[in-house]
């Protein structure tokens, strides 16, 4: 299959980065790919992948009962928005995903570069953790990325960086298995996404080894700006490429 080749190498940059910086695999997967293929197929593409390298993420650390016990009412809520997000990535048409997409990746990239510090008391995590999870659910179902809110509210928990790993590596297993359940449910999955998926696992995981092994040498702010100044570029792209698709004729 043509494609088969691009597949692979965006898993590898994908997996790399997430190797470097901790997170960033189903983000660059869906960014990439959804300029090759429909959203919904990007999306059952990346689910093993995701799935395999964020639960080793999330192994890796040393906090495993007291990570679940601080996130379990947003993961619970994250699955339930999850539920109601599908239905608009299942649709007929791809240009509503599409934009939804590239407007999740642009606002999430500039978040990121701007880096905005604050700091949610312990008190009010019980208040916060269904808003987050709920809006972040709907939007993992909607777009197949799972970074908006989550990422930066488990960000503000002052956690410390081995934490904070953990942390996503377990708030994207979640969602990965989320939106698993919920493109089976609506019969999204075909034998040749779910083979390639499958095999998108090795170059993933190559990625994410020797992104872990030349974190230690790579500047990380330098590389934290091109990475995500390039994701928003992509991702505006998307959005105003299909908005002139949809208002444009």
């Amino acid at each position: 299959m043509h494609e088969f080749i691009p597949i692979i190498l965006v898993f590898l940059l994908a997996g790399y980065i997430k190797g470097v910086i901790g997170m960033g695999l189903p983000t660059v997967a869906m960014a990439v790919l959804g300029l090759l293929l429909e959203p919904i197929q990007a999306a059952a593409l990346l689910v093993i992948p995701s799935l395999v390298t964020n639960i080793w993420q999330f192994l890796a650390g040393a906090s495993k009962l007291r990570t679940i016990k601080r996130l379990w009412l947003m993961l619970l809520f994250v699955c339930i928005g999850t539920g109601f997000g599908i239905r608009f990535l299942t649709s007929a048409s791809s240009i509503w995903p599409n934009i939804t997409l590239g407007s999740v990746l642009a606002l999430y990239s500039v978040i990121a570069l701007f880096h905005p510090k604050f700091s949610i008391p312990l008190r009010f995590e019980n208040l916060l953790s269904p808003l987050v999870g709920g809006l972040t659910g709907i939007l993992t179902g909607a777009t197949g990325v799972f970074v908006i809110p989550a990422v930066p509210y488990i960000s503000s928990l002052n956690l410390s960086r081995d934490e904070l790993i953990q942390a996503l590596g377990l708030s994207f297993t979640v969602s990965t298995i989320a939106l698993a359940v919920g493109l089976g449910l609506n019969a999204s999955y075909s034998q040749k996404d779910l083979i390639i998926s499958l095999l998108a696992v090795l170059p993933a995981m190559v990625g994410m080894f020797i992104g872990q092994k030349s974190r230690s040498r790579i500047e990380p702010t330098t590389f934290r700006r091109c990475f995500f100044g390039t994701l928003f570029l992509l991702g505006s792209y998307m959005a105003i490429h299909s908005g002139y698709q949809l208002y444009g004729h």
